[in-house]
C-alpha cells in the first residue's frame, strides 16, 4: 500500500478511561438529551438554536465562546434550547486545508491525531463539565464517533457525507438526533434517502464488530442550500423550499418529520452577516404555515467571538479559520432579537 502505518491509536474506550466524564456531566447531559429529544418529538415547542464556529481551532477561544452562551442561555430558556457547535474535524472540497482539530490541535504545527483525538475529547467535555453543554459536532468519520459518544446531544451528516452509505448506517444506530444534510447539488431525494435508512435497522460492519442497529427515529433534515453546475450558491430556506419538504415528508411516511434551516453555506452564499435575516425569513415562514412552524425545529447559525475569517497562521483570537462566522455582539442580538420573535 502506498502509504505509513505510522502508529496504532489508542481505542474510544482507552481514550474515554483516560478522559472520563463524570457522574455530574452525565446527568447533565441526560438532561440535555431529553430536552434536545422532546423538540424533535414535538413534545416542546421551543426552538433549537445549533450555534457556534465553523471549525473549533482553538480550547480558548471555543470555551469562551460557549460561556458566552450559557449567559444568554439562561435568559431566553423559555423559548429557546441552545446547542453549541464544536465541529472538531472539517471537511475540504478538494482535500487541501485545515481539517479541524483531530487532524491539527495546533493549527500551525504538524498533524497528529493522537494529540488531536485527546484534544477533541478534553474541549467537549469541558463544554460539557463547565458549561453543561453537550454540543454538536459533524460526524465526518463515522469510525470516530465512539471517542465522543457519550458528550453530543447532536449530530450532523454533512453535504458530501449524506450519500456515503457508512454514515447512514451508523446514523442508524445513534440514540440522539442526526441532521441529514442535502447535497451540494441540491437532490433533495438524496437526503430523504438518507432519512430514510438512517431510520431504519441495518446489520453491518463497525468498529471490527458485526453490528445490529435498531433505526434512529429523530434522523431528520438539514437545509443548507445548494449550488447550481455554474458554481452559484441557491437557497433553499424560503416558504416554498419549506412547503416542498413538507410535502417530501408527507409523502414519506417517515417518523418525526423534522427541518432544521442552516442559515450560512449556499443558503447565504457564504455572506455571514445575512444570516440574521435569514432567520428573521424562516420565523416568518412559521408564521404564515401551521404545517411550517410544526416541522421546522430550528436554526444552525455559524457564529464566533469575532466576524469574519483569516488564514490558518491568522493567529487573530476567535475569528475563524475556515468559513466566515458572525461575530459575538451580532450574535448575541440576533439570539434575543429571535427570542423577542418567538
Amino acid at each position: 500500500m502506498n502509504m505509513e502505518w505510522k502508529r496504532e491509536l489508542p481505542s474510544a474506550r482507552v481514550v474515554k478511561e483516560m478522559y472520563p466524564l463524570s457522574d455530574e456531566g452525565a446527568a447533565r447531559k441526560k438532561a440535555n438529551d431529553a430536552a434536545v429529544q422532546a423538540i424533535f418529538k414535538g413534545e416542546d415547542d421551543r426552538f433549537l438554536l445549533i450555534i457556534g464556529p465553523c471549525s473549533a481551532d482553538r480550547e480558548d477561544a471555543v470555551l469562551e465562546y460557549i460561556s458566552r452562551l450559557r449567559g444568554v442561555q439562561e435568559d431566553v430558556a423559555d423559548k429557546i434550547v441552545i446547542v453549541p457547535r464544536i465541529y472538531t474535524n472539517k471537511p475540504r472540497t478538494t482535500g487541501a486545508g485545515y481539517k479541524g482539530m483531530l487532524h491539527q490541535p495546533d493549527p500551525g504545527s504538524a498533524p497528529d491525531m493522537l494529540k488531536g483525538l485527546i484534544a477533541i475529547r478534553r474541549l467537549h467535555l469541558k463544554a460539557l463539565e463547565e458549561y453543561g453543554f453537550s454540543c454538536a459536532d459533524e460526524m465526518l468519520y463515522p469510525q470516530n464517533h465512539p471517542y465522543l459518544s457519550d458528550v453530543l446531544s447532536y449530530v450532523a451528516v454533512g453535504a458530501r457525507s449524506v450519500e456515503n452509505q457508512m454514515h447512514r448506517l451508523t446514523s442508524s444506530g445513534l440514540d440522539i438526533p442526526v441532521g441529514m444534510k442535502n447535497p451540494t447539488g441540491g437532490m433533495m431525494s438524496v437526503m430523504m434517502n438518507a432519512i430514510t435508512a438512517a431510520q431504519h435497522g441495518h446489520t453491518f460492519v463497525y468498529s471490527g464488530w458485526e453490528v445490529v442497529s435498531r433505526g434512529n427515529p429523530l434522523a431528520h433534515a438539514i437545509l443548507r442550500g445548494y449550488s447550481h453546475k455554474s458554481g452559484h450558491s441557491a437557497p433553499n430556506y424560503h416558504y416554498e423550499d419549506l412547503m416542498f419538504v413538507r410535502d417530501l415528508y408527507d409523502q414519506s411516511g417517515l417518523e418525526n418529520p423534522a427541518v432544521i434551516v442552516d442559515t450560512n453555506h449556499a443558503n447565504s452564499g457564504k455572506h455571514f452577516a445575512e444570516q440574521p435575516r435569514i432567520a428573521r425569513e424562516v420565523l416568518h415562514s412559521m408564521m404564515l404555515s401551521p404545517d411550517i412552524k410544526k416541522m421546522v425545529k430550528g436554526l444552525m447559525i455559524e457564529s464566533y467571538l469575532l466576524d469574519g475569517c483569516q488564514a490558518p497562521d491568522g493567529g487573530v483570537y476567535g475569528q475563524s479559520i475556515t468559513d466566515p462566522c458572525l461575530g459575538w455582539e451580532k450574535t448575541e442580538r440576533m439570539i434575543r432579537e429571535l427570542a423577542d420573535i418567538l
